[in-house]
C-alpha cells in the first residue's frame, strides 16, 4: 500500500529540491545593487504620485462591498440556468422572486447614492 504513494512522495521532494534550489540561486547570483528606483513603486506605467499609506474613501469599500454581495448573488443564477427545464413553473416563480429582491436591492443603493462618485 505505501508503494502506491511512492511517486507521490518522490513528486513532493522534486519540487521542495527544485524550489529551494531556485530560491537560494537567485539569492546567490542575483543582482544586488537597490538604489531608489528601483525601489520606488511602479505600477501600470504610471509615476506613484502620493504614498503607499494614503486612506482610501468609504465609497470604496462600499462599492467593493456591494460588487461582491451582487456578483455573489448572480452566481446562484448559473444552477438555475442549468436545470430550468426540470424546474418547471413553481422554479420560474422562485427566480423571478429572487431577482425581484435583487432588483429593489439595486433600486435601493442607487437611491442612497452608494454608486456616485464626487
Amino acid at each position: 500500500m505505501l508503494s502506491e504513494y511512492l511517486p507521490i512522495f518522490i513528486l513532493m521532494t522534486f519540487a521542495l529540491i527544485f524550489a529551494s534550489f531556485m530560491v537560494l540561486s537567485n539569492r546567490i547570483f542575483g543582482p544586488k545593487k537597490p538604489n531608489p528606483e528601483k525601489l520606488s513603486t511602479y505600477e501600470s506605467g504610471m509615476e506613484p504620485i502620493r504614498t503607499a499609506r494614503d486612506r482610501f474613501s468609504v465609497k470604496f469599500y462600499l462599492v467593493a462591498m456591494l460588487f461582491i454581495i451582487f456578483d455573489i448573488e448572480i452566481v446562484f443564477l448559473y444552477p438555475w440556468a442549468v436545470t430550468f427545464d426540470k424546474l418547471g413553473v413553481l422554479g420560474y416563480v422562485e427566480m423571478f422572486l429572487f431577482i425581484l429582491v435583487l432588483l429593489v436591492g439595486y433600486i435601493y443603493i442607487i437611491k442612497k447614492g452608494a454608486l456616485r462618485w464626487e
